[in-house]
């Protein structure tokens, strides 16, 4: 999407997410970029690496749904990638996951409509398919919530879509810096031998945000096609050396991700690089069949029945390129 003259917000915008994005959308010309979040010491530190007048910082928490309003005001594109995503601190603290993850979505709607704003992108998980830990659960809630809101925009502009992919390669809060932090114990803790995930890089997952901010028509959530990993494999690319200890699954920790379910699977439409789950409302008349394929029966994504993997070697040259 062409984001010349557009002004864009990004909740929860000092994180991995919201760095990339900014350096990517400044290759545009954007007419301003408003990171909205609550910690004045990565704002600070932000704004010592962004020092472009049209980056904006604003404290605010989307669980503040007055301050929200102040700060959507004006904005043509809102990117809402602030959550709680720590699957034990969710786990532990489920009130304050759902005041941030489920209200916070809320509130983001609430704001976005009465304010004017054209599209709102919402990022999500894979561990919101199928969950079975509440971070998963809340995402889930705000995935459904989002794709919902587009029934009661009324006859106000604005359109919602979510962006749902796996884990994405060196992350803050990633298994990669943790296992290149415990590297010189000469022990790699893994949960589980057989345990696999989706692999995503912050450039791709940034840019697959920006490509579907032009394809959106509201209601979608928007899976791209990536490969996989073995955790083992990931072990071997990151400390060749290290001796892997198994220790067992974590409260909340799946063995394997899933993107799409079998049920998801039946309003599911494939395209080359990319999969759209459509919404299953009456209102709902933008289809994108005409240019993509139904799936098969009993399909469904996860990250152990994937096409794609990475190899060691692969693994290893991207954790590199970091």
């Amino acid at each position: 999407m062409d984001l010349s003259g557009k002004s864009i917000l990004v909740t929860g915008g000092t994180g991995s997410f919201g760095k990339m994005f900014v350096k990517r959308a400044l290759q545009y010309n954007v007419k301003k970029i408003i990171i909205f979040s609550r910690d004045e010491l990565k704002q600070y530190e932000m704004a010592q690496e962004f020092t472009d007048e049209r980056v904006r910082f604003f404290i605010g928490d989307v669980r503040d749904k007055e301050r929200l309003y102040r700060a959507f005001a004006g904005v043509d594109i809102v990117i809402h990638a602030a959550a709680m995503k720590h699957v034990g601190a969710c786990e532990y603290n489920p009130f304050e996951a759902v005041k941030t993850n489920v209200y916070g979505a809320q509130n983001v709607i609430d704001a976005a409509i009465d304010c004017g704003v054209e599209k709102v992108i919402a990022l999500s998980t894979d561990k919101a398919a199928n969950p079975v830990n509440l971070y998963g659960a809340t995402k889930l809630a705000s995935d459904k919530l989002f794709v919902a809101a587009n029934s009661y925009v009324g006859e106000k502009k604005t359109k919602f879509a979510v962006v749902r992919y796996g884990n994405v390669v060196g992350s803050r809060g990633s298994v990669v810096p943790f296992f290149k932090k415990v590297r010189s114990t000469g022990t790699l803790p893994i949960t589980d031998e057989r345990m696999t995930r989706f692999w995503i890089t912050l450039d791709k997952g940034v840019q697959f945000v920006i490509d579907k901010l032009s394809l959106m028509k509201g209601g979608e959530i928007f899976i791209p096609k990536i490969p996989s990993m073995k955790m083992t494999d990931l072990a071997n690319a990151i400390a060749p050396e290290c001796k892997i200890e198994i220790i067992g699954i974590r409260p909340g920790e799946k063995l394997h991700e899933a993107m799409i379910t079998e049920d998801d699977a039946r309003q599911t439409i494939e395209f080359d690089n990319y999969y759209i789950i459509q919404p299953e409302f009456p209102w709902w008349t933008n289809d994108h069949a005409t240019d993509g394929r139904r799936l098969e029966n009993g399909f469904k994504y996860t990250s152990d029945n994937n096409t794609q993997w990475l190899t060691v070697e692969e693994l290893r040259t991207l954790i590199e390129e970091m």
